[in-house]
C-alpha cells in the first residue's frame, strides 16, 4: 500500500477562540493529503477534470484523538484503500511531526462524475493508473 506524507503548519486562521484548531479544518487537511498524492503520482486533480471527470466526496469520517493548536507542525498521511472496487477511498492519518501525538484518523470516499454529472464507473484510465503507479488492482 502507498503512503505519502505531506507536511502543514497550523495557522492562526485555522484556530477557535480557545486556540484549538477547528474540527471541520481536518476535512480541507485530507483534501490536502489527497492532492499531494496524486500530485506526487503524477496526475494532479486538474488532469482529471480536464478528461471530464469529476470525484465528489460521498463519504466522510474523522476521529479526533487529541489537540491541535496554532503553529503546530503536523504530517498528513494519505493512503489508497485498495478494497474499495466502486470509486475511491483514501485512508488519513495526521499527527504531529514528532510522530507522538495523533490528531486525527479517518478516510473519505468518492464517486465519479463525468462531465454532465452523471454518475458513472471508475474510469478506465484512472484504474490503469492505480495499476501503474501504486500496483494494485
Amino acid at each position: 500500500m502507498l503512503k505519502h506524507r505531506t507536511k502543514f503548519r497550523v495557522i492562526y486562521g485555522d484556530t477557535d477562540s480557545m486556540g484549538v484548531a477547528y474540527y471541520a479544518n481536518y476535512l480541507r487537511w485530507f483534501e490536502i493529503g489527497r492532492t499531494e498524492l496524486f500530485r506526487f503520482l503524477g496526475l494532479p486533480y486538474t488532469e482529471i477534470e480536464k478528461k471530464g471527470y469529476f470525484l465528489p466526496v460521498s463519504e466522510t469520517h474523522c476521529k479526533f484523538k487529541t489537540f491541535a493548536r496554532y503553529d503546530d507542525v503536523m504530517t498528513i498521511e494519505t493512503s489508497h484503500d485498495e478494497t474499495i472496487k466502486a470509486g475511491l477511498k483514501f485512508n488519513y492519518l495526521i499527527f504531529k511531526d514528532d510522530e507522538n501525538d495523533i490528531f486525527a484518523n479517518g478516510y473519505t470516499r468518492h464517486a465519479f462524475l463525468d462531465s454532465t454529472g452523471k454518475l458513472v464507473r471508475t474510469p478506465k484510465f484512472i484504474r490503469e493508473f492505480i495499476a501503474e503507479k501504486i500496483g494494485e488492482r
